[in-house]
């Protein structure tokens, strides 16, 4: 493990810590231009999500109407009834993108795929990178906002689908998050910018609260004008 990621997941509440718990469950409020743009405003404006520390596995609750919730893993998504019943589902969902651009809009599952390997990369950050198959490497820093930020490009193996197999995060001076970014290649390659911040620690694990993610611009600095994606944890629950 690099001398960052160690800085990185110490920051974090600890990789011992961590290693305890299977589950993390959030209140959040998801916003921003992006659901739009695809045509799904509002869905997740009031939602509860639950991903699983040790695997790639998100949930969202209630799923477009009370009495249903959506699964993401990376071979299937699903629409599953509260008494367990699969209501509709889709295997190997990414495949299902191609050809797709910024402004192509999604199916329901096309929706569960992106919602749930999204929140599963963000929730276990930066503990996923100890996981098997993760490559990692720091690069050159970045000064921004008057500090000079570390940052660690990250290689995801291919078990463990996220925005891009290539990603670099940057880590502040007190290692805590500052900044992520990614090409969505789902989306036809979108180059973004997730910046995390009001960190809080919920069973001694801490997390950043709120997320604003952007277009990259000239300079590889932000364009601030427009909220691709806003993401506010209101409450969290770990176990």
């Amino acid at each position: 493990m690099s001398d960052l990621l160690n800085l990185a997941t110490a920051a974090h509440g600890g990789q011992q810590l961590w290693d305890g718990f299977h589950e993390v469950r959030a209140h959040a409020k998801i916003g921003g231009a992006v659901w739009h743009v695809k045509g799904w405003p509002d869905v997740y404006a009031d939602i509860h999500t639950r991903i699983l520390t040790k695997q790639p596995h998100t949930e969202y609750s209630p799923f477009l109407k009370e009495g249903q919730h959506c699964v993401w893993e990376p071979a299937r998504t699903a629409i599953v009834a509260s008494d367990g019943n699969v209501l509709n589902k889709l295997e190997e969902p990414r495949a299902s993108f191609a050809g797709h651009s910024l402004m192509t809009q999604w199916n329901e599952q096309q929706l569960i795929y992106f919602s749930g390997y999204a929140m599963w990369t963000y929730l276990t950050t930066p503990f996923l990178f100890t996981l098997p198959g993760f490559e990692i490497q720091e690069v050159e820093p970045s000064v921004e906002d008057g500090e000079t930020w570390r940052r660690l490009k990250v290689t995801f193996p291919k078990s463990v689908p996220s925005h891009s197999t290539e990603q670099t995060f940057y880590f502040g001076p007190d290692g805590l998050l500052r900044r992520h970014d990614y090409s969505v290649e789902i989306m036809g390659g979108t180059s973004s910018a997730n910046y995390a911040s009001e960190y809080k620690e919920f069973g001694g694990i801490v997390f950043p609260t709120k997320r604003r993610v952007y277009s990259i611009g000239t300079e590889n600095r932000p364009n601030l004008d427009h909220v691709a994606v806003s993401i506010d944890l209101l409450n969290i629950e770990i176990a």
